[in-house]
Formats: C-alpha cells, sequence, structure tokens
C-alpha cells in the first residue's frame, strides 16, 4: 500500500457527524432556547408590570404639579373593570357658564390602557378628611388639591405573579413606587408640625 491511500483512508474515517452527535446537538440547542425563553417570558410580563406602575407613579406626579400650577382640583380616574386611569381636570365652560370635569390630554398626559394581564389589583383610597380607607370597586378617583396635599392612595398593579404598588402620601401629594403587594407598604399620616 502507498502513502497516498493510506492518507485517503484516514481521510474518509474522520469526515462527518454521525446521526447521535447530530440529535444530540439538536437537544442542547432546543434545551438552551426552551431556558431563555422561559427566562424572556417572565422578564417580558414584570417588564409590563412595572410599566403599568410607572406610569401611574407619573401619573400621580403630574396631577400633583398640574393641580398646584392650575390652583384647581385634578384627579386621577381609576377603572378597575376596563384596566385603564386618566387624568381629569375641571375646566371652565363659558357655554354653560359652569366647571366641568374634562380628561386632561396633553403631551404628557394620556389616558393609560393596561396592557397584557396587567391588572389593578387592589385600590385603597382614604376620603378626604377621614381617617378611614375605602376599598374601590367598579372604580375610584384620586384627588390632588391646589394646595398640595391629595387624597391618601396605595395602588396595586400587577399580573397574578409580579407585583408593584404605588402610593399617594395625603400631605405631600408625592407618590412612590415600590416592588412588592399592597400589605408590604406601611401607608402612614405626616405630621408636618412635628418638630425633628
Amino acid at each position: 500500500m502507498d502513502g497516498r491511500n493510506l492518507r485517503a483512508g484516514v481521510k474518509k474515517e474522520r469526515c462527518g457527524f454521525t446521526i447521535v452527535e447530530l440529535m444530540l446537538v439538536v437537544v442542547i440547542i432546543a434545551l438552551l432556547a426552551g431556558i431563555g425563553g422561559g427566562f424572556y417570558a417572565g422578564t417580558y410580563r414584570r417588564m409590563l408590570v412595572e410599566k403599568a406602575a410607572r406610569e401611574l407613579w407619573f401619573a400621580a406626579k403630574y396631577a400633583r404639579i398640574t393641580a398646584i400650577e392650575r390652583q384647581s382640583r385634578c384627579e386621577i380616574q381609576l377603572d378597575a373593570e376596563e384596566n385603564r386611569f386618566l387624568l381629569t381636570v375641571y375646566e371652565f365652560n363659558e357655554e354653560t357658564e359652569q366647571a366641568e370635569k374634562v380628561p386632561l390630554s396633553d403631551s404628557y398626559s394620556k389616558p393609560v390602557q393596561l396592557s397584557g394581564d396587567v391588572k389593578l389589583e387592589g385600590v385603597k383610597i382614604t376620603a378626604l378628611g377621614s381617617e378611614e380607607g375605602i376599598e374601590a370597586g367598579d372604580g375610584r378617583t384620586i384627588v390632588f388639591l391646589p394646595n398640595g396635599t391629595a387624597q391618601e392612595a396605595v395602588i396595586q398593579i400587577g399580573d397574578g405573579e409580579n407585583h408593584y404598588t404605588v402610593s399617594i402620601c395625603a400631605a405631600t401629594a408625592k407618590a412612590t413606587m415600590l416592588f412588592g403587594t399592597a400589605e408590604e407598604v406601611k401607608s402612614s399620616t405626616v405630621d408636618l408640625d412635628e418638630e425633628l
């Protein structure tokens, strides 16, 4: 046997993969894709909940500023049945010569429709001048006053697995957003006259 035939025989034995090796590579790729897809789906759902909570948090901040700037009540209308919320203000109607509640729609505020499985899971609003919380049914209103105060409110947004809570302080009308359920949020009254 000469050297050329020997090298050709060796070359023939080294070429290609077996069907078992190819199937093993396909199975490993499928497992990695499945794991990555599962992480992606969970991250995407959590992102939708966080986005909705951020929009509500921003709406509360904007409602506070709008009420102070316009020296008029500004309200956040929460609609749990339709899974949406929007800002409303009172504007003077020259035809009827009365103040009317109208949706506030400008470049900073638009009605927000919650997407996917995201819902207003729990709403607790303290009535103005009251210490007791009122559980929301169909929909509720959070009132922001021109003096920089608001109704105390705790709103839980979630999709069953992921939860964010937006809390609005009555004395300052400032909103905070926290990861977790409403039970984890301590709502408290702030005494502005208390000495530090």
